[in-house]
């Protein structure tokens, strides 16, 4: 009986060896793409993208590494009281916080906060992320990742992300004409002490009422998470130094897709108020690996792509057409709602939170009362 199951560890081990070694050579060699992209980056773009580049890779790798979801930390609070996403959510901010905003103080002139008006169009698109965000299984950092894991929906989705991104900046004049009224940045009108005490405060009470709400025998935070919040806002703070402005993702995807219009003709960036302002329109007439938020995205995607290259393939169960339809609408609002409310859980709640802008913590808000729409609309059409 023995020697039976001996027998059959081993042809065990034996089928099983091919799928990891296959796994370590696919990482080894994306390694070395990796490594000579950053020394290619370095030598014909800038030492500073290269390192921007090793940063959104960190990023990546943690993301996909520790499964580290906005989306799913949220919807697990929702739908079973779990607070161990928010948990590590608001530990991720305090962190950030912690770190960026004494910088931001230090440095007014180098560096600059993730500031958005509050606005009817702050509001409306926050609300409409929160919803679609839960609908197609991720944000904007989640879309990224996954599409780095290989995860099918995610993958179709990014490129409609792009596109309705696009539209979104080209069209926000018209959103903001509905309503608004200038940034309020901690910062610049308490100063650095008071801005940090007062958002830690208000992380503090987050985390109180998250806790209150949860349910008793799941108030804990799981270590993955724990590191994860812990890496990121290194990693976030990092980029905050280099790049001289925070963390951000979407505006790289609306890049990407006004590029391609304007390339193709169907757009005039100098008859647009978002795309002919000066910083804008420099942006866009230069290559994408000039652009700061680009280079950690693709960072992003290599660091997933990375994770991926030593899994196995995903047997997840097909998609319907309605799935796939109601996805792919999921994720063009996702693009389009994400440029109204300046930001994803990333340029809005991160970094808007981090660096003491106060659309921060109304983008917050906004987007958990459409994640409670958002869930139940997921069950619907999502339900197995």
């Amino acid at each position: 009986m023995a020697a039976t199951l001996a027998a059959s560890l081993s042809q065990e081990t034996i089928q099983k060896a091919p799928g990891r070694l296959g796994g370590w050579v696919r990482r080894a060699l994306l390694t070395l793409v990796i490594m000579a992209f950053v020394v290619l980056l370095g030598w014909f773009v800038a030492l500073r993208q290269a390192l921007l580049f090793l940063v959104g890779l960190g990023m990546g790798l943690v993301l996909a590494g520790v499964s580290f979801g906005f989306t799913t930390g949220w919807r697990n609070f929702i739908e079973r009281r779990d607070p161990s996403g928010v948990l590590a959510q608001l530990l991720l901010l305090a962190l950030a916080a912690a770190i960026c905003i004494p910088m931001l103080a230090a440095h007014p002139t180098d560096l600059r906060a993730a500031l958005g008006p509050p606005s009817v169009s702050l509001l409306v698109g926050a609300f409409v992320f929160g919803a679609c965000m839960q609908v197609a299984d991720g944000c904007g950092s989640g879309t990224l990742y996954k599409a780095g894991l290989g995860i099918p929906l995610n993958t179709v989705i990014l490129p409609v992300f792009a596109v309705g991104s696009f539209l979104g900046s080209a069209t926000l004049e018209r959103w903001l004409a509905l309503g608004s009224v200038s940034p309020y940045g901690l910062v610049t009108h308490l100063g650095g002490a008071k801005a940090l005490g007062l958002t830690l405060v208000g992380l503090a009470v987050l985390a109180v009422c998250v806790l209150r709400c949860a349910n008793p025998t799941a108030r804990r935070l799981q270590p993955k998470l724990i590191i994860g919040a812990v890496l990121l806002a290194i990693l976030a703070a990092l980029n905050f130094a280099i790049a001289g402005q925070p963390w951000g993702i979407v505006y790289g995807f609306g890049l990407w897709a006004a590029k391609l219009a304007t390339a193709a003709g169907l757009f005039d960036p100098a008859t647009n108020a978002f795309w002919s302002e000066a910083v804008n329109t420099t942006t866009l007439h230069q290559s994408i690996f000039l652009d700061v938020t680009s280079i950690t995205d693709i960072g992003i995607l290599a660091g997933a792509l990375w994770i991926a290259a030593g899994k196995s393939r995903s047997t997840a169960r097909p998609l319907t057409g309605t799935q796939w339809l109601v996805g792919i609408i999921a994720g063009f609002l996702l693009g389009y709602s994400s440029r109204l409310a300046f930001g994803c859980n990333i340029g809005a709640m991160v970094s808007g939170i981090s660096t003491g802008s106060v659309h921060g913590w109304i983008w917050v808000a906004m987007a958990y009362l459409g994640s409670l729409l958002g869930v139940r609309v997921r069950g619907r059409f999502f339900a197995y």
